[in-house]
């Protein structure tokens, strides 16, 4: 472990600036071990903040997690009025939307960076004050995810969308009204615009094709505490009644699956033992087959107030697998890269089929330059639908281990990947230099304190 003199970096709260290295090094060999708490998901919380604009008085959100993504938002929501501050206990945030309002667009621009959450506020805002600003967005840089979904949804209810070099300025001169949309793909994000556009729109919305992830079913469980009527047929069905009003709401967020999955890989890349508290077993059955499959163990603690997920590797060889990838309740796209460093240790021939980010294994060549043995391949080495296999993408994998990683210089392409590189410098021999960190920031609270804790030997270099 480093001296006590190293610096960890703290995730930032949500009024004050970002303050973190984008350097870290890690030396690997050391398994993982202790524990480690997930807190809300990152992929239910920015858009319970969003679904406060709807509500006629305040909303408490708990379990918030201090990651930038959070922060982000809530420069976007203070941008338009909304009051955020931080509640009684630790991880609550208060959301007053009393007094929304139009916000200058370079602030939006300037809060928004690279994060996709603004076009979310589209639908909010156009039942608040009748107008959006939507700047050019980024994201993690894993693939295709134009916005024409959320725009084809939002002119289905009515609102008009006007093109400028700036952006999008998005406008309802009428109340927006119910409708029918099937989406081309079960789009979480489509899903979510969606959900928080129909809730307050005149008549009834249905949704055909809609993504069913359990963030997803939390973001329903919101609006419904706020007064939505929403139910959630077969075959990915959801039908929205419009209300003319939708009050605040209190809701405890449920915890980062996604998360509690990457800490399980780098147990079982590290020959490790981590119990991830917080973690629910529910919303991680799929995950947890494929961890059985490949040789992990693991034991679910459900007692009242006592919830959690103990993930370790049991000794001897890992086995090889093959895997795809799907929307829920198939296997998490966001699941695979964490994965995939675990398999470059398991025993034989694995395959990894992606179907649902094109360009999602485009960090294995950083695992190769470490000495992992993986060949990608345009073909569809798997069965599952996949949304790109005739566009000449390399979205499969075969991966042959066990093999010897050993440390390197490694740059983070986006989030998930940024994790995995971690876990891969984590197992290495000897120390690597793991840049642009503040990418894991945007999903991972406070990690570089839970790797020390659980004793990896990581330096933040001042």
């Amino acid at each position: 472990m480093t001296s006590s003199a190293t610096t960890l970096p703290r995730p930032a709260e949500p009024n004050e600036s970002f303050d973190s290295t984008d350097l870290i090094r890690v030396t690997g060999g050391t398994p993982l071990t202790g524990e480690v708490t997930v807190r809300g998901a990152k992929n239910l919380v920015p858009k319970a903040m969003v679904a406060a604009l709807l509500g006629s008085g305040p909303s408490l959100l708990r379990n918030v997690p201090q990651i930038s993504d959070v922060r982000i938002v809530t420069g976007l929501l203070e941008a338009h009025g909304v009051q955020v501050r931080a509640g009684e206990q630790p991880g609550d945030l208060v959301l007053d939307p009393s007094s929304v309002d139009r916000a200058d667009h370079a602030e939006i621009a300037a809060h928004a960076g690279e994060s996709r959450i603004p076009i979310l506020l589209c639908g909010p805002l156009l039942h608040r004050i009748g107008h959006a600003f939507i700047p050019d967005l980024g994201g993690c840089r894993i693939g295709d995810r134009p916005i024409d979904f959320h725009l084809d949804a939002l002119r289905a209810f009515g609102a008009v969308v006007d093109k400028r070099p700036e952006g999008l300025h998005i406008e309802a001169p009428h109340r927006l009204r119910g409708t029918k949309i099937t989406l081309p793909y079960p789009s979480v994000g489509s899903t979510e615009q969606v959900l928080l556009t129909a809730v307050l729109a005149e008549g009834v919305t249905e949704l055909r094709n809609a993504a069913t992830e359990p963030e997803i079913q939390d973001l329903i469980a919101v609006l419904q505490k706020m007064g939505a009527i929403i139910s959630t047929l077969d075959n990915r069905v959801i039908h929205i009644t419009g209300v003319d009003r939708l009050e605040g709401y209190r809701h405890l967020a449920l915890p980062d699956r996604l998360e509690a999955a990457s800490w399980a890989c780098a147990a079982l890349a590290t020959g490790g033992d981590i119990l991830v508290r917080g973690a629910l077993q529910g919303p991680m059955m799929t995950f947890l087959n494929v961890f059985r499959r490949v040789g992990g163990a693991f034991e679910v603690e459900d007692e009242p107030g006592q919830t959690g997920i103990r993930f370790w590797h049991p000794g001897g060889p890992l086995s090889a697998l093959a895997l795809e990838t799907d929307v829920h309740p198939g296997f998490q796209t966001d699941w695979q890269q964490p994965m995939v460093v675990a398999l470059t240790q398991a025993q034989g021939l694995s395959i990894v089929h992606e179907t649902v980010y094109e360009k999602r294994l485009g960090f294995t060549k950083a695992l190769t330059d470490m000495g992992a043995q993986i060949q990608l391949y345009r073909e569809c080495l798997g069965g599952t639908p996949c949304r790109f296999g005739q566009r000449n993408f390399m979205h499969s994998a075969v991966i042959s281990g066990p093999t010897k990683l050993h440390a390197t210089d490694l740059e983070i392409p986006d989030l998930r990947a940024g994790f995995s590189y971690l876990i891969a410098a984590l197992a290495a021999q000897g120390t690597s230099s793991v840049h642009g960190i503040s990418l894991i920031n945007r999903g991972y609270e406070d990690f570089g304190r839970k790797l020390a804790d659980l004793g990896a030997q990581v330096e933040f270099p001042a």
